[in-house]
């Protein structure tokens, strides 16, 4: 018999934050497996749980998650943490919990902590239907592909973001999405929790007076109804325009040419003659 991985959300903040079926199976399992076993060492000592820590993250999670897969064949138990919240939402764990059910090993989930939940709860925008959407990105032209491709959404969108990343993902928000409705959640549970409700103006303007500390969750209302009636305008823009919007957006010239020919199916020659006095 295989053992079953069990995946058990730790605390994002607070440490009481944790809930007893989840203290239960750290105590039980043969194995826990962490994404940084120094964080994790600090939460099992406070729960006085001593068992067996080995660490799994993004530069190891194919080789390791083989070792893993292994003891779990071998009938062993294994929890699965992350440094705070729920495993396999923005972390390694993802491909872990893939390798396990493709080998028809047991996975058990356990409840708990989520911040993206919890932004969203607190942030008093819609929560009849949401979309989470993570990191951007690093890069200022991988945000503003992502954010124009779900710039139509009616949904209420959440992301995560760095504190040396946040405004100028606001920025690029502001300019892909319009002046929106937002919440910037800012240590949940914590000590110094924050809300910040009000436009993307509002906030970019805050974070311009107050260095952004932190880990944060965005939280920006959905696209109007108005926004998704005009979401063909760019088919009614001419060849220069459009390939002004998209520079406007961060794309180079080049970039930006073809994006106009993939979105209006011309041939690169007609775009291309329309760029040269750009």
């Amino acid at each position: 018999m295989s053992g079953k991985l069990y995946i058990c959300p730790t605390p994002i903040g607070n440490l009481e934050d944790i809930t007893l079926r989840t203290i239960r199976v750290l105590s039980e399992v043969d194995l826990i497996i962490a994404e940084d076993t120094r964080h994790t060492l600090k939460l099992l000592n406070h729960l006085q749980i001593n068992k067996p820590l080995s660490s799994y993250h993004e530069h190891n999670e194919k080789t390791k998650g083989l070792v893993i897969l292994e003891k779990l064949m071998d009938g062993n138990n294994v929890a699965l943490v992350s440094d705070a919240g729920m495993p396999g939402i923005s972390d390694p764990g993802e491909v872990l919990i893939k390798m396990c059910i493709e080998n028809n090993i047991e996975t058990v989930i356990l409840p708990g902590s989520t911040a993206a939940i919890v932004a969203l709860v607190g942030s008093g925008l819609s929560t009849e239907r949401f979309a989470f959407e993570g990191f951007l990105g690093h890069h200022k032209k991988t945000r503003r592909e992502r954010l124009e491709k779900i710039k139509y959404d009616d949904r209420t969108l959440i992301f995560y973001e760095a504190p040396h990343r946040i405004k100028q993902t606001l920025k690029d928000m502001e300019v892909v999405l319009g002046d929106r409705a937002i919440t910037v959640a800012r240590e949940i549970t914590k000590k110094y929790e924050q809300f910040l409700r009000g436009s993307i103006t509002n906030i970019i303007e805050y974070f311009e007076k107050h260095e952004p500390r932190g880990e944060f969750v965005i939280v920006c209302q959905g696209s109007s109804e108005e926004n998704i009636e005009n979401k063909d305008e760019l088919a009614n823009m001419s060849i220069k325009e459009s390939l002004l919007y998209y520079i406007d957006l961060g794309f180079d010239k080049k970039e930006a040419i073809k994006k106009v020919m993939e979105k209006k199916k011309l041939p690169k020659k007609e775009v291309y003659k329309e760029s040269i006095d750009l």
